[in-house]
């Protein structure tokens, strides 16, 4: 009996040791604590310096992680295992997110450059008020080509991917909404289609560009564009900005049918623990000066109208990717389709996938 007393007190006193030891290992790591600020972004999506600057600014340690996908970084935080201070979701996911109780509501009072932003990006409809979300950057979807390898030939339309001498020559982004949606623009139709034959409609017609089609990739559609490895991609306005500076030989057009205006906003999700520094952050993200080092090194369109101020004209006049009015009136946001229609773009999608092979 006092070998069994003695077994359970050292277990006892071992699972308090872990206790401690866990709690302190989370703390290190700026899973807890008023001193550490645990930011969820995605990859590259910040100029590093910033982040060095913001630690001598205010004291606090910053952990940086990442994400690849709306649909990963909500599952992380509905599962509430690690605790995240900021992050930096697109517009459909914030509008999820709202509905199922994942984030804080900001204290603007907290926020003095909020005033930086231009009004035609705030209180949207994913949004109003912008109770939950403050802009970090937005842009578009479309198509970026090389026109050397493609012998000066330019695109004006989504249905110019269809052409027969691309054959091999197409790289897309592997998304459900981009793919589907620049699917559905092609056919004149609303990228938020949920109409079954209107959808059944775009995913046959993908199909036959499949010839075209040489690769569905992830973030390496970059390095395989700049290093000229296929002629054309569909991709998000930021990487090809990002391409383009790497290869001068690419340009960048959003189609005449329209297509995606996306925007990706800093929130609070519900598990942060420093909700005090997480304002801190959004605040110095909206510094003119500071949200215009951030779009000259993440290549992405800044919703800042002060910071635009800065940019150099060349960035701030490019209409590639600051569209003019006529041009803003055809694109879209994503709505929040909900996830049952929602799983079955990702059907349909991974139907156009295995189709290929």
């Amino acid at each position: 009996m006092k070998q069994l007393v003695r077994l359970f007190g050292a277990v006892f006193i071992i699972a308090i040791g872990l206790m401690y030891f866990t709690s302190y290992l989370n703390s290190s790591q700026g899973y807890s604590g008023a001193n550490t600020l645990t930011i969820y972004n995605w990859g590259d999506y910040i100029d590093p310096d910033l982040i060095a600057e913001f630690e001598e600014e205010t004291g606090l340690k910053v952990i940086y992680q990442t994400f690849d996908s709306n649909e990963a970084m909500m599952t992380k935080i509905e599962q509430g295992g690690t605790t995240f201070d900021i992050s930096i979701p697109s517009e459909y996911a914030i509008d999820k997110m709202k509905a199922e109780g994942l984030l804080l509501p900001i204290d603007h009072s907290k926020i003095p450059n909020l005033g930086n932003i231009d009004p035609r990006f705030m209180n949207l409809s994913f949004d109003p008020e912008n109770e939950y979300s403050i802009p970090y950057f937005w842009g578009t979807v479309g198509i970026i080509y090389n026109t050397e390898l493609l012998e000066g030939r330019t695109f004006s339309s989504w249905n110019d991917l269809w052409s027969e001498d691309l054959r091999n020559q197409i790289l897309l982004v592997d998304g459900a909404r981009e793919v589907m949606g620049f699917g559905l623009n092609s056919l004149n139709y609303s990228l938020n289609d949920t109409e079954e034959a209107h959808l059944q409609e775009a995913k046959r017609k993908l199909g036959t560009l499949t010839p075209n089609i040489k690769a569905i990739v992830g973030d390496e559609i970059k390095m395989l564009l700049a290093g000229e490895e296929a002629a054309v991609g569909v991709v998000w306005s930021g990487d090809a900005s990002e391409i383009m500076g790497e290869n001068e030989k690419l340009d960048y057009v959003i189609p005449e049918e329209g297509s995606n205006l996306w925007f990706d906003n800093m929130v609070i999700p519900k598990t942060a623990k420093n909700i005090e520094g997480a304002h801190k952050f959004i605040n110095f993200m909206l510094d003119p000066e500071v949200a215009a080092r951030n779009t000259e090194y993440v290549g992405y369109s800044t919703p800042n109208a002060k910071a635009l101020e800065l940019l150099p004209e060349e960035i701030s006049q490019d209409e590639r990717f600051y569209p003019n009015p006529e041009m803003t009136s055809k694109l879209e946001v994503y709505k929040n389709l909900g996830k049952k229609m929602l799983s079955h773009y990702n059907e349909l999608f991974l139907e156009f996938k295995m189709h290929r092979k």
